[in-house]
């Protein structure tokens, strides 16, 4: 009997498989960290992202100052450009003058003031023949008064806070006003600044108004007229580029 010779034979067990495959997702995780991180630890830029964000507020800050000097000084290089250029100077007199009567330059003078508020009125007590809409202020009510202002003449005109011109957009939503993209709450100051005695004629006069302080005797709308020696009014800040255009005949 021939004896053969004896092999010892190892049958691969699962933890063999598994480490080439553990090594193989390990580099792709290491190479993709790398690739995030760019050389930079990724934990550390996390913490200094408020950091960042200071120092860019900065810089914002200080190129917008860089360039209003810049600017102011391109404005003096011109005006110093043109000397006695009467061309130029007419051309800066009409400037000024627009600029007026678009609204971008501060003003001052005698004003013309109307308050409208909503009633105190309790809502039990109001009469049968009128509704809960008849005790606040409208936006019809606002215009009524801006109209008459612009008919009355008035040389500037600010609705609370904000200067107006003649394309601002008055709006009403509830008892609550948007004007040029804030939102206010009753009472409603309109101020005009012309002639006291032109501008208050124009408000009596008013068919619309004289229809609101019907309501003022009804159901105690507000409705107060008050005159100022001289206030000043700022800028108007909005854009005044036409965005629609009709055509009259």
């Amino acid at each position: 009997m021939v004896r053969g010779k004896a092999f010892l034979t190892t049958r691969p067990g699962p933890w063999s498989v598994l480490v080439p495959i553990v090594a193989v997702i390990a580099g792709i995780l290491f190479a993709t960290s790398g690739t995030a991180a760019q050389g930079r630890s990724l934990r550390s830029d996390a913490a200094g992202l408020p950091d960042i964000i200071r120092e860019k507020t900065q810089d914002n800050a200080r190129m917008t100052g860089d360039l209003q000097k810049l600017t102011n000084e391109v404005d003096q290089l011109t005006h110093d450009g043109a000397p006695g250029n009467a061309a130029v100077e007419g051309l800066e007199r009409k400037a000024d003058a627009l600029g007026v009567s678009a609204g971008r330059t501060a003003v001052q003078g005698p004003v013309v003031e109307v308050q409208l508020d909503d009633s105190k009125l309790p809502t039990d007590r109001i009469p049968e023949n009128l509704g809960v809409d008849s005790v606040v202020v409208h936006q019809q009510d606002v215009q009524a008064v801006v109209n008459a202002f612009w008919a009355g003449g008035a040389e500037a005109m600010m609705i609370q806070d904000q200067r107006i011109i003649a394309t601002s957009a008055v709006r009403c939503v509830g008892n609550t006003l948007i004007l040029q993209g804030r939102v206010y709450s009753p009472p409603y100051r309109i101020r005009a600044i012309g002639d006291p005695a032109r501008l208050r004629d124009i408000l009596n006069q008013s068919p619309e108004i004289q229809i609101y302080q019907e309501y003022v005797k009804a159901v105690g709308l507000g409705y107060e007229v008050t005159t100022h020696e001289r206030q000043e009014f700022p800028a108007y800040a909005g854009s005044i580029t036409p965005e629609h255009a009709t055509v009259t005949k």
